[in-house]
Order: structure tokens, then C-alpha cells, then sequence
């Protein structure tokens, strides 16, 4: 990879010269198997200035404007700094460091959405031990929870590992209460990153987002294995990728198990269907569309745009950047929205699956993710691959494991589930052939603001329905040799709100002018979707959404333009900064 180009400098504040730092990673390709005209309500805001303008066209550091004196400022961060962060103290400009561990003396009380705080911090402790691998032993299979009523022997193993872990004192660290604050602290501010006290660490929103969720079950689970005495026991996953599991489970709807919590929204018990794309309210959709509309979702979400890694599992997130700089597709949808569906909207911040500093509380949280999981497993399984950056592989987390030792654990160590002994049931997927089909409306919706005014009407405010035109790189035809090295991408940036908000808004391209496509057509192009876990901050950040195949289908590969269309479902208006569509590398 060549050498960024050196940003020009319009403060007076440091600004490296960057063309002496270089790359010596690279990420390897994947997917090497085949398989009526509305104005808009717009609330413009001021340009914002910025500090560090880079002029290369690296699409990886595009997003890194404003950041770089973050990112160079590695300071303290060596062998003397926390935890012996390998190599920067020879090189205190690094560009791309990965996020050290958290340093839990540091730990601060937690933001509620409601503007309260709660303390989630661990218990402290001295002695850090590196993760190793697992001695090669039984694997464990984690079986889809549909499936787990019919076992009684397993159900009961299953439910008493949760009861235990009910009991143990709120203090010890293999608890449910500490295992719950272990999310609370990760997502809600509770760790200030080391050398930048500032910035807080983030695992949502980001590359993180897998192995971090991957390495925290691999724990928890090792914690229920050791109190029952069981080490061939597994989590179930709840299976909501097919009609069998697009309901809660009914091993999580017994009020008399281990496994019920009661903060769940009554309105979606069994036989409720889960709506993957849940936009804060029920709607009158027939079972049968609602499954059909499931399975395209996840057919796009894992097929046609999961062609790149940055699309997959979420932008790059390095030491001193800031928190959230955009999500991947399966954290967007449909997990998100299944956390808001399964919380309980009485409550006053959704506990518990609603908010991120109680949804650990629930059980099914950890089947949720467990199948969340398992999507980064079918994803390899279909030629995907792993990212290959330093700064991702060298990432580090702190967890307690089943004997209350404080453990650090890289995200290169939660690469391969297997090494880490386990494995999934084989069971059905049904939306690998749930493929999009075009509306192809003769009504075409138009655009309230044209390309050439997108640079003047953005930011804006989103409070209704927008519908904006955005300028293509080319109109030329792509062959496919050129699509399989570069995905055509609309970039939604600068999406600012209130961390203590929900907020979703669907967007659509070149959709019908008098009412938006289903779910399950190929003009739906994505969502973005936010679970509320911070009050007292604003967060901003980025929606990327693959339009490859989106244009093929629509006919629409050799248009100079799209009209591109933005439908909020809930939540306070946010800012949009602006719109583009650029083409990114599927490395």
C-alpha cells in the first residue's frame, strides 16, 4: 500500500508529515467463491472547519480528516506506557496503532440514556495474565435455541448455569450482574482510552464489533461451563435467520426459569414474528411478507453487500481515533433492531436488550450474539476473510475468565472459533437464494436537491422524508472483473444525534415517487439504525451501503446519477452531513 500523501497544515497545531509513515499490512481478498417530487425539510448548519486536510485518495484515511493529530500523538504508549503496548515507543508517530486495553483504574461510572450514570466497572485487581489458547479438548456445540426445548437434559444444564451464575455476589466477577457490566463499561463510556483521556473506547460502530463480541461470549461461556462442571456445555443461538427462530424462544418465555427476563416488550411474546427490520412501531405486514422480507434482508446484508471488509464488519478504529466511525452490516441490521424489539418500551431507557448498559441482563442477549456469531463464521465459510491490519489483529480487551482471573486477549486470538472450542449446529439457511427483486416504477420519486446543491443545502436536519440526487463516479459500465475489485459504495456521512437517542431512518434509490418499496425489494437499500447507550454526548458518525448489485438491478449502471431517498422511521431529527457514492476496494 503506498504511503499516505502529507496533509496540509491550516492551524497552528501539529500536523506530521506523513508521507515518512508506511503500511506493512494488507488485507487479502474474499468472496473467492461465486455463489411525487417532495421538498425536504432542511435545517442547514455551518460548515465546519478542520485542522488537517489530507489531499491523497487512500479511501481507508479519507475519513481520517481532523483525526491525524490524534493518531500521531501516541505519546507514553511503549514498553513504559499501560500494559506494555508493544512498539511505540520507537515510533511515536505511528499512524494506525491498535486500541490498547482498557486500564481498569480508570474505569469512571457509566452513561444511562436517561442522563444518570451507573457504575459498571469491574473489580480491581493487580495481576494480568495473557490469553492462550485452549488445550485441544471436547468442542462445544452451540445448537440453535428452536431446537433446545426438545432437550431436556440440556435445557436443564442450561437453566442452572444461568441460575448460579444469578447467585454469586454482585462483586465477583463471573456473576450475570458483573458479566452484564462487562457490556455496560465496553459501550458506554466507562473506559477513557489510554494516552487519550478524551476519547472514550468504543467496541459498536467499528471494526471491533465481532471480536470483541466473540471473545466476551467465548468468556461467559467458559464461566457457565465451569459452575455446572460441564465442559462439553454450550450457548444456544437464537436462530433468527430462518422462520423457525423468528420468534423469542420459548425456552426465554418460562416466568419460572433461570433464563426470563421481564423486561421484554410484552406486544412481541410468542407468536409474534420478529421483524428484522424493525422501525420502532408494528405494522400490519402478513406473516408470509414479513418472512420474505427477513430473508432478503439477510440475503443482502450477508450476500450482495458484505463485499468488502469495511462493509462487513464496520470502518477502521485505531488509537486516538474518535468512537463510532461507522457500523458493519450485520451490526447495523439486523441487530440493532432486534435490540430494540425485544427491549421493553415502558421502561425508561428500554431496559433491558434496549439499551446497552442492561442488555446483558437478559439471557437471550448472549443467544442474540451468539447467532450474531455465527454470521462471521457462515460469512468465512462462504470465502470471506479476516481483516489482515496490525492494528486490528493487535487490538486488546481485558476480561475475567471462569476462575477470576483477569485475562488480555488480542483480536487476532478470536479468529478462528474452532481453536477456541467450539462450533455451530448445522441447520438450515434459508436466505442464501432470498435475493432482491426491482420494483422498477415507471413513477420515478425526484430529487429535492440536485448534486450540484449538495455541497450548499448539507448539513442539514433530517425531520421528514428528503429525496436527494447523487452524482456517480462513472456512468460507464463496469465489467465484472471490476466489480469484484471494487464496490460501489453510497457514503451518508456525517450523521450526528444524541447518543441517549433511537433513532432509525430507511434509505431508498431511485424508489417510487407516491409510497417506498417493501423490505424485499432491491430499491431498499439499507438503514440506519442506533440503540441508545450514551446521554450526555453526540455522537457522529457514517452509513456505508454496498450499491453494486443495487444498480445492476435496477437497471441503472450506466446512470450519471441516482436519486437517493431518506425515510425516518424514529427518533429525533438528525444531522446529515452530506451524501457521495465512491468506489472502495472488497480487500
Amino acid at each position: 500500500m503506498a504511503s499516505p500523501l502529507p496533509p496540509s497544515c491550516t492551524a497552528t497545531i501539529f500536523c506530521p508529515n506523513t508521507s515518512l509513515m508506511t503500511s506493512n499490512t494488507s488485507v487479502t481478498p474474499f468472496f473467492t467463491k461465486k455463489f411525487k417530487s417532495q421538498k425536504p425539510s432542511l435545517v442547514i448548519r455551518p460548515k465546519q472547519g478542520i485542522v488537517c486536510k489530507a489531499t491523497n485518495n487512500n479511501d481507508q484515511n479519507k475519513d481520517a480528516v481532523g483525526k491525524l493529530d490524534r493518531r500521531n500523538m501516541l505519546i507514553g504508549l511503549g514498553a513504559g506506557g499501560l500494559y506494555g503496548t508493544a512498539g511505540l515507543e520507537t515510533n511515536p508517530f505511528a499512524f494506525a496503532a491498535p486500541v490498547p486495553p482498557p486500564d481498569l483504574a480508570t474505569c469512571g461510572p457509566a452513561d444511562k440514556p436517561d442522563g444518570t450514570t451507573i457504575d459498571c466497572c469491574p473489580p480491581k485487581t493487580t495481576t494480568i495474565i495473557d490469553f492462550k489458547l485452549p488445550d485441544p479438548g471436547p468442542m462445544r456445540t452451540r445448537l440453535a435455541a428452536q431446537n433446545v426445548a426438545k432437550d431436556p437434559v440440556y435445557l436443564a444444564k442450561y437453566k442452572k448455569a444461568i441460575e448460579l451464575m444469578r447467585a454469586l455476589p454482585d462483586d465477583d466477577p463471573r456473576s450475570l450482574a458483573q458479566q452484564a457490566m462487562v457490556h455496560c463499561s465496553y459501550c458506554d463510556g466507562g473506559y477513557p482510552m489510554a494516552g487519550f483521556s478524551d476519547l472514550e473506547i468504543q467496541v459498536h460502530f467499528c471494526w471491533l464489533f465481532y471480536p470483541w463480541h466473540r471473545l466476551y461470549l467465548y468468556f461467559y461461556e467458559k464461566i457457565m461451563c465451569k459452575l455446572i462442571d460441564d465442559p462439553t456445555f454450550a450457548l444456544p443461538f437464537w436462530n433468527w435467520d430462518a422462520p423457525a427462530g423468528m420468534y423469542i424462544p420459548s425456552i426465554f418465555t418460562d416466568t419460572t426459569s433461570s433464563l426470563y427476563d421481564q423486561y421484554r416488550n410484552a406486544a412481541h411474546q410468542p407468536p409474534k414474528l420478529l421483524d428484522l427490520n424493525y422501525g420502532g412501531t408494528d405494522d400490519d405486514t402478513d406473516d408470509k411478507t414479513r418472512i420474505r422480507e427477513n430473508l432478503t434482508t439477510m440475503y443482502q446484508q450477508m450476500i450482495s453487500k458484505a463485499t468488502s471488509h469495511r462493509l462487513f464488519f464496520g470502518e477502521p478504529y485505531s488509537a486516538g481515533d474518535e468512537p463510532n466511525p461507522g457500523a458493519g452490516n450485520i451490526e447495523s441490521i439486523p441487530h440493532n433492531n432486534i435490540h430494540l424489539w425485544t427491549g421493553d418500551p415502558t421502561q425508561t431507557n428500554g431496559e433491558d436488550m434496549g439499551a446497552f448498559y442492561s442488555a446483558g441482563r437478559d439471557p437471550i442477549f448472549y443467544s442474540h450474539h451468539a447467532n450474531v456469531d455465527r454470521m462471521w463464521s457462515i460469512y468465512k465459510a462462504r470465502g470471506g476473510t479476516d481483516i489482515t491490519k496490525k492494528d486490528w489483529l493487535d487490538t486488546e480487551f481485558l476480561f475475567y475468565d471462569e476462575n477470576k482471573n483477569l485475562v488480555r486477549v488480542k483480536v487476532r486470538d478470536s479468529l478462528d472459533e474452532s481453536k477456541l472450542g467450539y462450533k455451530y449446529q448445522d441447520v438450515e439457511i434459508p436466505w442464501l437464494n432470498s435475493k432482491p427483486t426491482a420494483r422498477k416504477s415507471k413513477n420515478k420519486r425526484k430529487a429535492a436537491v440536485s448534486s450540484a446543491d449538495l455541497t450548499s443545502k448539507f448539513p442539514a436536519t433530517l425531520s421528514e422524508t428528503i429525496s436527494v440526487e447523487v452524482a456517480r463516479p462513472s456512468a460507464a459500465k463496469r465489467t465484472t472483473a471490476e466489480k469484484t475489485k471494487e464496490e460501489e459504495v453510497l457514503v451518508i456521512s456525517g450523521i450526528e444525534f444524541a447518543g441517549s437517542e433511537m433513532l432509525k431512518f430507511d434509505v431508498y434509490v431511485n424508489d417510487d415517487a407516491d409510497e417506498v418499496s417493501g423490505k424485499d425489494k432491491a430499491e431498499f437499500a439499507g438503514s440506519f439504525v442506533h440503540v441508545p447507550h450514551r446521554a450526555n454526548k453526540k455522537i457522529k458518525t457514517n452509513l456505508r451501503l454496498g450499491i453494486t448489485n443495487l444498480l445492476t438491478d435496477l437497471g441503472a449502471e450506466e446512470d450519471n446519477s441516482v436519486v437517493v431517498t431518506l425515510v425516518p422511521k424514529f427518533g429525533k431529527g438528525a444531522i446529515i452531513g452530506g451524501f457521495k457514492i465512491e468506489l472502495i476496494s472488497t480487500t
